[in-house]
Formats: C-alpha cells, structure tokens, sequence
C-alpha cells in the first residue's frame, strides 16, 4: 500500500504505466488482426521450393487480403501459403499447378506414381506441387487441396536480409 502522502507523487506514473500497457495491447491485437487478415512476412524453410526459396530459409511476403476478396482468381504457376492438410499447425508454402475441373497428371516425374497417371481436380480444390519434385510433400502424395486451406500468395521475396548476413560473414 502506498502512503497517503506519496500518492500525489504516484498517481501519475501508474497511470503513464497503464495507459503504455493499454497501448501496447492494442498494438499488438493491430499487428496480429493485420497480419492474419492483410499480410505480413513469413520465414519459409525447406527443400521442397528449391530452387524457387532457399533451403535454408528465406523471408517472403505473404499477401492475404487479396485471396480474401477474390479467391477464385488463383492463377497455374503461382506460389501460394496454404495450411498443411497433413498437419495444420503449419503454413506450407507450394505452386498451384491445376485449377478445379483440370486434367492432371499425378506425378509427371514418376517417383511416387506412374507418369500416365492423371486426375480431375474436384470443384473447390487445387492441385499444389512443391519445385523440388524428389523432397516435396504435396498433391500427388495427399490429392487435391481444398481451397479453404488457402491462405495467401506469396508477393515477394525479401532479399535484403540474405544481402546483410552475406556482408555479415
């Protein structure tokens, strides 16, 4: 308990505290509601977008709203963020390579089905497939992604911190 005495002194700074507190949880909600719903940065690691993303990791801008507001304007060819349908705490990152209603075929390379293998993709889904056939999880191992897990497209690459790290060493 404060002294009565000492409270004229106190009063202020607690509520300087409390309102810097309110300020930084309402930040943080901001950042968050952002990032979910407008887009953000995500760091993506793995072997499965080689060459495309670096092995190692690499930073790239993730575009949400877009998708948010026209989500049947998904494109062949473009890199997406969905949710893994094998484990959905986490955010993969993959080419869409059939739209709903096109021939696919299963695994043009032949390492996990034969090459004259193809498929219809079902309405509200997409076939998704990683650069790197020979190290990636995806369509010809769990079939046609539902467009629901679809979170994003990938908008950019971030280069500037792969620059500093190189000038670092």
């Amino acid at each position: 308990m404060i002294p009565p005495s000492w409270l004229h002194l106190a009063e202020p700074a607690i509520k300087r505290v409390g309102l810097t507190c309110l300020h930084l949880i309402n930040f943080g909600f901001a950042f968050h509601l952002f990032k979910e719903n407008v887009g953000g940065l995500c760091f993506m690691a793995g072997p499965s977008m080689l060459p495309t993303l670096d092995n190692s990791g690499e930073l790239v801008l993730e575009s949400i709203l877009p998708h948010r507001l026209f989500p049947n304007q998904l494109g062949r060819g473009e890199l997406i963020t969905l949710t893994s349908p094998v484990d959905p705490s986490r955010i993969i990152c993959k080419r869409v390579i059939g739209l709903p209603g096109d021939v696919v075929c299963v695994d043009p390379t032949g390492i996990k089905a034969h090459s004259t293998e193809h498929v219809v993709v079902p309405k509200g889904h997409i076939w998704v497939a990683g650069d790197n056939a020979a190290w990636s999880k995806d369509s010809r191992d769990y079939g046609p992604v539902s467009m629901a897990l679809v979170r994003g497209r990938i908008a950019a690459r971030v280069s500037a911190l792969k620059f500093l790290m190189q000038q670092i060493q």
